[in-house]
């Protein structure tokens, strides 16, 4: 499996978000048009500095903190290749900003906030409830 090690990697960055817990919810301010470009170049309209977690041909990854809460930020090489991503991650739960080629996976209140920087489209992923009380 090729994605084995980008799936290990967005499992531990989105176990590392839920123990910050979750904030607030999303902002429904004006949604600017979908940001492009380079993960570096996503991650300066966000105001962050990225920590590189992942740099392979076909995703790069970073863990990124703004003032509205830390998010992974992802990039590939294809749209394929993304929506692949997106459909594997959402298992694990989330909130997920998607544009052309890039996701920013957070809680409701920190997409929410990117959404009026970077524009893009809002997805959520399943919500798991008690499956594993007692266990």
């Amino acid at each position: 499996m090729r994605r084995t090690r980008p799936m290990l990697a967005v499992t531990g960055a989105l176990a590392a978000l839920a123990v910050a817990g979750c904030a607030g919810g999303g902002q429904d301010d004006a949604v600017p048009p979908t940001a492009t470009g380079s993960l570096e170049h996503l991650a300066a309209e966000a105001k962050c500095r990225p920590d590189m977690q992942t740099d392979a041909d076909e995703i790069r990854q970073a863990i990124c903190t703004t003032t509205e809460g830390k998010f992974v930020l992802a990039t590939f090489a294809t749209d394929r290749g993304q929506r692949e991503w997106i459909n594997e991650a959402k298992d694990y739960g989330g909130y997920y900003l998607v544009g052309r080629k890039w996701v920013a996976v957070g809680d409701d209140g920190v997409v929410g906030a990117l959404r009026s920087t970077l524009g893009g489209t809002l997805e959520q992923g399943t919500q798991h409830g008690g499956a594993h009380a007692g266990h």
